[in-house]
């Protein structure tokens, strides 16, 4: 997010983010079970929390307004729970609840360029080029030596001539190393295992003509490993394809393994899920399994909204109008596309598969911030802002409103990240990216859990170990099914709300198909919910209630439920149809963040043009039947 009076199409794009075999290698089929899935251990997984989509003033964006945002040292602390300052205010703040895990994606281009000028640092300031930039930055404030670095006609301070020297200088592999050496080495510093795993990462900024198919990426592995590669940047490809071969050629010669999460597509107008690659021809089974290799998640919501669907293409879903933004990253609107929906593209994953034997888009599913503050914060109650410039209540509501491309009121206070890891490490958390068996939220904490399998009954999800029998018998969310004589799968789902938030209001199975002509056709089906409601005859369920004052931006949990579990089958099962089924979990609603300002500045939120509360959801990662 940036003000209006900078309009530089990659400092936005930057903020807005501010991007061979058939199965994936943990895949393994098991015949015995009929199922295909990473082998579990014995016992359980424990549940960790984390944001995989924080960037500090080291992400030049981020470092548009100075040092209003939190450095990396700052942002580290804050995820483990400790008090900092907030930069903008000098306001000390805290969050109650430590993450379990964090990607600091600070972005590839211009990585810690800003910051580093600024500070006089004196590896970077040996450069002719940086000793005129820490002048602008002195004279004339981080905004303008952002406008300098991203080197945007006139809104540039520097000539032709010195433009083409920060090319050649501040793009350098010795500048990029010493500023990867910093993520690195605040990475290893905070990192902690079985307390806290700062998992090394960055985001490839990569957005034609202003479309964003930005990818955060992370690694398995440790700083030794790490320093033996650079970041790719956005500058260095035509396409994602050159992502992927710098990921098999970085593996092949350092042994380091990548994760790369597509993001924030509802502002990609299409492009992150078209079904062309890089030269316009469709997709190929090479192609597809090369990008099911390396992308299997998907980020669903932020805090530019969510990505899941659409009214235009989910007219039947009653609940597909969440949170929305439509648009480019200048903040243009764009009309809908299928390209820019992660259930389209679980859609069209299953239709390509038909075609061409592989999916593209087998993604699990998660939620991540995109916080530029360095500081990942998700409750309504409690919310940053995008930026250290749309911290303050009067920043985001009111006549002095900062005036940036997404107002700041209309942003979400989201997401998080749950993953059902064997251990808080780097490689148990990357093992669960990997095989899929993670899911996102809004912002709360809601425990969510799907097994499936074909012989679970009610007795199996009442037992005390009913998770074994998931992992024993089944697979858990992210995994393939394969037929068992014509059986309709069984699901076994379990939501628990956060103990420190709303109660639920219902669970929903999400089903995507591909009939024999090729066509996709998606249903929700509601399985279980809170309350005496019935379902009506079209199968759909009457509202839980509301119990928020808009005077005082307070509910009670007086309506929903603390827990909800079913063992659910598909009436409507097709053995010689694949599909996916991801579970959707409501919260009763509960006021949204901007209520909180409107109230404390006095204004009236029924003259704001937006829902005054929220009905906060997670999403689980699928599972895939496949004939």
């Amino acid at each position: 997010m940036v003000r209006t009076l900078a309009p530089m199409a990659m400092l936005v794009a930057l903020a807005a983010c501010a991007e061979t075999a058939v199965e994936p290698a943990p895949a393994q089929v098991a015949e015995a079970s009929q199922v295909e899935r990473t082998e579990a251990p014995q016992g359980d997984r424990v549940l960790l929390w984390g944001d995989t989509h924080v960037h500090s003033i080291n992400s030049i964006d981020a470092f548009s307004s100075g040092m209003a945002n939190a450095d990396i040292d700052t942002a580290y602390r804050f995820a483990r729970g400790q008090p900092v300052i907030f930069p903008r205010t000098g306001q000390r703040v805290q969050i109650d609840r430590p993450l379990d895990f964090m990607v600091m994606a600070d972005h590839a281009v211009g990585l810690g360029v800003s910051s580093r000028i600024a500070a006089g640092d004196p590896e970077i300031m040996r450069y002719p080029i940086a000793q005129r930039l820490n002048e602008i930055y002195r004279e004339q404030g981080g905004r303008a030596l952002t406008n300098a670095v991203m080197g945007f006609g006139g809104n540039s301070p520097l000539t032709e001539d010195e433009r083409a020297e920060f090319e050649a200088q501040m793009r350098s592999d010795a500048v990029m190393r010493g500023s990867w050496e910093g993520q690195i080495a605040a990475a290893e510093r905070y990192n902690e295992p079985g307390v806290f795993t700062a998992m090394i990462g960055w985001e490839w900024t990569f957005a034609p003509d202003m479309r964003n198919m930005h990818r955060v990426v992370f690694t398995n592995r440790d700083g030794d490993v790490a320093r033996q590669f650079l970041p790719f940047a956005n500058y260095q490809a035509e396409g994602p394809e050159d992502l992927y071969d710098f990921f098999e050629q970085t593996q092949a010669r350092t042994g380091a393994d990548f994760v790369a999460i597509p993001h924030n597509s509802n502002l990609s107008d299409g492009r992150m899920f078209e079904l062309t690659d890089v030269n316009g021809d469709p997709f190929d089974a090479d192609y597809a399994a090369q990008r099911n290799r390396w992308e299997t998640v998907v980020e669903i919501t932020q805090y530019k909204g969510s990505s899941e669907t659409h009214p235009e293409l989910s007219p039947r879903d009653e609940f597909a109008d969440y949170e929305l933004r439509n648009m480019l990253l200048t903040g243009v609107p764009t009309e809908v596309s299928r390209g820019s929906y992660v259930r389209s593209a679980l859609l069209m994953g299953l239709a390509e598969q038909r075609r061409i034997g592989v999916n593209p888009f087998q993604y699990g599913i998660i939620g991540a911030s995109d916080s530029h503050t360095g500081l990942s914060s998700q409750e309504e109650d409690n919310f940053f802002g995008k930026l250290g410039e749309d911290y303050l209540p009067r920043d985001r509501l009111g006549p002095d409103a900062v005036p940036i491309i997404f107002p700041a009121a209309q942003m979400s206070a989201a997401g998080l990240a749950g993953v059902w890891a064997d251990h808080n490490d780097r490689q148990s958390i990357f093992d669960a990216f990997r095989r899929r068996e993670v899911f996102g939220t809004s912002g709360p904490r809601m425990r969510v859990r799907m097994f499936a399998g074909y012989d679970f009954a009610q007795a199996d999800l009442d037992a005390g170990d009913w998770a074994a029998r998931g992992y024993a018998r089944g697979v858990p969310m992210g995994g393939t099914l394969l037929p068992a004589d014509g059986r309709a799968p069984r699901f076994m789902i379990q939501a628990v709300r956060d103990d420190a938030g709303a109660n639920l209001d219902r669970v929903q199975v999400v089903k995507g198909w591909v009939d024999a002509r090729g066509q996709t056709h998606e249903r929700i089906y509601e399985v279980a919910w809170s309350g005496n409601r019935s379902l009506r005859a079209n199968g759909t369920l009457p509202a839980v209630g509301n119990t928020v004052d808009l005077a005082t931006a307070r509910y009670t949990n007086t309506i929903g439920a603390q827990e909800l579990a079913a063992v659910w089958t598909d009436p409507d099962f097709d053995p010689d149809q694949a599909a996916f089924y991801y579970v959707r979990v409501l919260e009763i609603p509960t006021p949204r963040h901007h209520l909180f300002d409107a109230l404390a500045l006095g204004i009236d939120p029924a003259t704001i043009d937006i829902p005054p509360t929220i009905q906060e959801r997670a999403w689980s990662s699928p599972v895939w039947y496949r004939p």
